[in-house]
């Protein structure tokens, strides 16, 4: 069975790891815990130093950069292989409503969780800037977004853009109320033709950065499964349509519009 992990998120956007048992022949200073990217390039060290209890730690400042991705733990002793570590107890209570500064320009999310196959990754993003999505409100026929960006200003020239997914090249705009760092859209489903549409912030109009639309602060890893929300049954100019917003498996916000079959 794989050794057990404790996390404890802070608000800053830093991890600590707690091994009760790191198994025989464990010191501090020859182990580490080992992060690695799903990717196989990017691997981070960490090194494991004595804490109360007899337990090892090993802390994930919020000042050291872990790029965008999933990262498998793996706790490892001098010189062996590295061996998967599984979860323990997570306390992320600090990530819960959490309102970073967004004074380094970007936004740091460490997200520790189980796999399905009953071992410890966590899911980090970086995003510079961010949009982070906040209430949704689904109404007749139409999606209100409400949200606040960080790591960059929003001015009045601020628009929101619906990118098709197979054909990025089709743009649908949507109107922003900016009120300081604060927006809220809203998405008429009555332009949209069947598919997948991203939603984009540009929070500077044209001349200023793309910045995709998101609920990364909180506690949940993977909302997709989590997060679901009522689709409704909209007249377009193509027929009727069935749409619904959801989130991505990168927890980025998006609508999907399904045509609806005459025989219903």
């Amino acid at each position: 069975m794989p050794t057990g992990a404790d996390c404890i998120a802070d608000s800053a956007g830093g991890l600590t790891f707690d091994i009760a048992d790191p198994g025989p022949g464990a010191t501090a200073g020859d182990t580490h815990l080992v992060l690695r990217h799903r990717d196989g390039l990017q691997e981070v060290r960490l090194p494991l130093t004595p804490a109360a209890d007899g337990r090892l730690r090993a802390a994930l400042p919020s000042s050291v950069e872990l790029p965008e991705g999933r990262w498998d733990a793996y706790a490892q002793l001098a010189d062996s292989e590295p061996q998967r570590l599984a979860p323990g107890l997570n306390d992320l209570r600090s990530l819960v409503d959490r309102v970073p500064s967004g004074a380094r320009g970007h936004v740091a999310v460490r997200i520790p969780y189980g796999t399905k196959h009953g071992n410890l990754s966590v899911r980090s993003w970086l995003r510079a800037p961010h949009a982070e999505a906040g209430e949704l409100r689904i109404g007749k026929g139409e999606l209100g977004v409400r949200g606040q960006v960080y790591g960059v200003e929003l001015t009045p020239d601020a628009y929101a853009e619906l990118r098709g997914r197979e054909e990025p090249e089709t743009v649908v705009r949507a109107e922003v109320i900016p009120d300081q760092a604060r927006f809220g859209l809203t998405v008429a489903y009555s332009g949209l033709t069947e598919g997948v549409w991203d939603l984009w912030l540009r929070p500077a109009g044209e001349t200023g950065p793309r910045v995709r639309i998101a609920r990364l602060l909180d506690d949940i890893a993977d909302k997709k499964p989590i997060f679901s929300y009522p689709t409704v049954t909209v007249e377009t100019a193509y027929g009727p349509v069935e749409a619904g917003p959801y989130y991505t498996s990168d927890n980025d916000l998006s609508v999907t519009v399904t045509a609806v079959s005459s025989s219903q």
